[in-house]
């Protein structure tokens, strides 16, 4: 007879995040440092009193520069040489992400704009909350995205990065004032 153990209850996000960040200068970087066309997106996570959250984590996913995926997912076939995943912690007060931008990925009601998938982890959260990030500069592109047309019109800037010398701010406010929009994946 095999003695049954009962289920671990979960757990939310703890002090003990930072365990697996030892990767992140690595994870920092979607791109090598030199890359033609690189930039950093930078931004801060903030709680819903509106104070910074020094131990969280993003992580984002793109296509490459010709909206394909090194994935064996991608339905127009896989596409190798492109990771298009970063990762970093907010231990220096901010995240960092070295990348390229993304282009533009069909989908089943049309283009979607220049995006990358963001998740964010942090403490009393049990799951990750996931966003996108858009470019300021696809006016025409982000009109027509049928994701982000899906969001009112008054919480469409809370996904859009604002752009800065050397890139792009991107900060992610999880609950109060200026929440930014989650989507449930």
């Amino acid at each position: 007879m095999t003695e049954q153990l009962a289920t671990t209850p979960s757990q939310t996000v703890g002090p003990y995040l930072h365990i697996g960040l030892d990767w992140s200068d690595y994870g920092r970087h979607v791109v090598p440092a030199g890359t033609p066309g690189a930039f950093w997106i930078r931004g801060e996570v903030f709680d819903g009193a509106g104070q910074r959250i020094p131990d969280a984590m993003i992580e984002t996913w793109q296509a490459g520069p010709d909206g394909r995926f090194d994935h064996p997912d991608d339905p127009r076939g896989r596409v190798y040489g492109f990771r298009g995943f970063g990762r970093s912690d907010t231990r220096l007060g901010e995240y960092a992400i070295h990348t390229v931008h993304p282009g533009p990925v069909p989908g089943p009601q049309g283009a979607q704009a220049p995006h990358l998938d963001v998740s964010v982890f942090a403490r009393g959260m049990l799951h990750r909350v996931v966003t996108r990030l858009y470019f300021p500069e696809n006016v025409a592109a982000n009109a027509v995205d049928p994701v982000l047309s899906a969001v009112p019109a008054q919480r469409r800037s809370t996904l859009v990065a604002t752009a800065e010398p050397g890139g792009y701010r991107f900060d992610v406010y999880l609950q109060g004032e200026g929440e930014t929009v989650f989507f449930d994946v």
